[in-house]
């Protein structure tokens, strides 16, 4: 019988003291509960890494402040031991079942390779947390995968193989904190690393994107800084892929977005 696949789970945040405790409080409660939780306090000037400790998690320190940075880090350390690198930010609040959805879909799929799901905002109005939901993130899910013909990554709520990580970890822009981590690593995927997109996998997240019009719009403009950043490795004609596909990748763990993500830091 097949052991369940090690999963982490990576926490890039900065000055969230307050929403880190909740977010890992709700992790404690899991049904299934993660392997390791891994906190990369990015150069916080409150006490954010004292609450990480207090909850049992790993906290990592990077300097380099933004989000690719501090959540490449965090990947780096997740894969020296993990099957699954599973994502969050500090303000997302996982339901109880959201680690044992994750493990049961990569046991019931080895072809699966990425897992993203949808948003539930909270703390808006209700007009901001349905714009937020069904504009925001789901109008980025609906564009992304219409250009790049795999579903966007949404770094609130996604985990990955480790082989993934392994993969695009030496091709992602990972020191750029100006760019979406998440729309950038999803520019590195291609459908042969098993993408998939799960409306059903919701992950409650901080209305603070979409409560001001300077915010928003900071953010869909950096889709454009992203893109520009990657180019041309996202454009839609460099997507494909080599006729044949290693089989071996693929057979694991038998039977049968300041970005796309809700704010970073203040």
């Amino acid at each position: 019988m097949s052991l369940a696949p090690r999963l982490a789970v990576v926490i890039p945040c900065r000055d969230d003291a307050a929403y880190l405790d909740a977010c890992l409080a709700a992790l404690a409660v899991q049904t299934h509960l993660a392997d390791r939780v891994i906190v990369v306090d990015n150069a916080s000037s409150d006490d954010s890494a004292a609450v990480a400790r207090r909850h049992g998690a790993v906290v990592l320190h990077e300097s380099a402040v933004g989000i690719w940075p501090a959540a490449a880090r965090g990947y780096d350390e997740a894969m020296q031991d993990a099957d699954i690198i599973a994502r969050l930010d500090a303000d997302s609040r996982p339901h109880p079942d959201w680690v044992a959805r994750l493990v049961r879909s990569f046991v019931a799929d080895p072809s699966l390779g990425v897992l993203t799901g949808s948003a539930e905002f909270y703390g808006g109005t209700p007009l901001q947390n349905y714009l937020g939901e069904r504009w925001y993130i789901g109008g980025g899910h609906y564009w992304i995968k219409k250009w790049l013909g795999i579903p966007l990554v949404f770094g609130s709520n996604f985990a990955m193989r480790t082989r993934v990580w392994e993969r695009v970890r030496d091709q992602v822009d990972r020191g750029n904190a100006r760019i979406h981590d998440d729309l950038d690593l999803t520019i590195r995927l291609r459908s042969s690393d098993g993408v998939r997109y799960d409306p059903q996998l919701r992950m409650p997240v901080s209305a603070r994107p979409v409560q001001t019009l300077s915010g928003l719009s900071r953010r869909v403009f950096k889709v454009a800084s992203t893109f520009a950043a990657s180019w041309p490795e996202g454009a839609a004609w460099r997507r494909s892929e080599p006729a044949t596909t290693d089989a071996a990748s693929v057979a694991e763990w038998m039977p049968e977005g300041d970005d796309w993500t809700p704010e970073y830091g203040r």
